[in-house]
């Protein structure tokens, strides 16, 4: 996300979450969308329902792509183009009153996205929340595994 001020990028929740192991002990590989944004209309206000708001979104899906590597194979991994737009629809899609509704249906979107994700980290971000006081951001951050 860059910052409003000063241009430079903030350091993401992403940034900070620890890895996601493999059975064998050893980090997964992630794919990271970062500051993918659409309008919704998500929110427990009527004025948050009938205006809208844009909300952003960054994931960073957790899985082994060594395979993918050798062999230069899309089928192999995730088509984070493709799964871009699902997720924008998420966004954009039917509201719902709580950020952790739509944390949850995003991250729901990435592990069905392939069998290969593990794991998937989701920071929804809400700038415009309804908070009468000076803010930057409401983030939400889940971890969601198959397992």
């Amino acid at each position: 996300m860059v910052g409003r001020r000063t241009g430079e990028r903030r350091v993401s929740s992403l940034d900070t979450a620890g890895p996601v192991l493999d059975a064998r002990g050893r980090a997964l590989d992630r794919i990271v969308l970062r500051g993918l944004s659409a309008r919704g209309r998500h929110g427990v206000l009527d004025p948050e329902r009938a205006l809208g708001q844009r909300f952003g979104l960054d994931v960073a899906l957790h899985l082994d792509t060594r395979e993918a590597a050798a062999g230069d194979d899309l089928t192999a991994t995730v088509n984070y183009g493709t799964l871009a737009q699902q997720l924008e629809q998420v966004l954009a899609g039917d509201p719902v009153d709580l950020l952790e509704t739509l944390a949850q249906r995003v991250a729901d979107t990435c592990l069905a996205a392939s069998g290969r994700v593990e794991a998937v980290d989701v920071v929804v971000h809400k700038p415009q929340a309804p908070v009468p006081v000076p803010f930057d951001d409401v983030e939400l951050v889940i971890r969601r595994t198959r397992s």
